[in-house]
């Protein structure tokens, strides 16, 4: 979501509405792809690839790079339009279950700041993503964000800062944000001003990256003919 630039109390509701309609028109199974470890990217729009064809999204654009780079993973990409902080709670448990991820990241909490959720209830739930995935034994890794300038300051300091404090309190490493560099440039968004184009997908997967291989582990030794 594009926070560097303001939106209206009617855009903002639009946008809201939009997406939880996402939220409600979402696969019920999350995409998983090949074999080896799992990967797991629990986020919400940005992570979904809105309003884009899914092979264009960052998420698959890391399924690419992993399997060019030989790191032996399969990337489950639970991550659903207008998801918050308190619904990827909800569904992390059977994710676990499911997949037993070697590594987990965590894009989530746009959409509790554009609600104006208060900001301890977010750093709960952030603790709390990540004490369970760790717990299930995977690294983790987590994504922040920031929020419009129209919300103010005090709220807008608390809510990024949130994500750092949850970061050192458990010692994963933290991007700040998956849209770094992007603004204000109006061609890097869609036409809402909150979601980036198909063709800056490798800006945002590159802002992951170098967090990110750190926590892969050794790439599998190729097998012998």
């Amino acid at each position: 979501m594009n926070l560097a630039r303001g939106l209206s109390a009617a855009g903002r509701a639009l946008l809201l509405a939009g997406l939880a309609l996402g939220a409600l028109g979402a696969v019920a199974a999350p995409a998983a792809t090949g074999g080896g470890r799992a990967l797991l990217v629990l986020g919400d729009s940005l992570s979904a690839g809105y309003g884009m064809r899914v092979e264009e999204g960052w998420v698959a654009l890391l399924e690419q790079r992993l399997a060019e780079q030989g790191y032996g993973y399969r990337v489950v990409n639970a991550s659903i339009s207008g998801e918050t902080s308190a619904g990827g709670v909800v569904r992390l448990a059977h994710l676990l279950e499911r997949h037993q991820p070697a590594v987990v990241v965590i894009e989530l909490g746009a959409n509790d700041g554009l609600r104006g959720l208060p900001v301890e209830a977010l750093r709960k739930n952030l603790a709390d993503l990540v004490a369970r995935s760790r717990a299930a034994g995977a690294r983790v890794l987590l994504v922040g964000t920031r929020l419009p300038l129209n919300y103010g300051p005090a709220y807008g300091e608390a809510y990024a800062a949130s994500f750092a404090a949850v970061a050192h309190a458990a010692g994963v490493p933290l991007v700040p944000s998956l849209l770094v560099g992007l603004a204000p440039e109006e061609r890097n968004f869609q036409a809402d001003h909150l979601h980036p184009v198909a063709a800056v997908q490798p800006r945002l997967l590159d802002a992951v990256w170098p967090a990110l291989v750190p926590l892969l582990g050794a790439r599998p030794a190729p097998r012998s003919h």
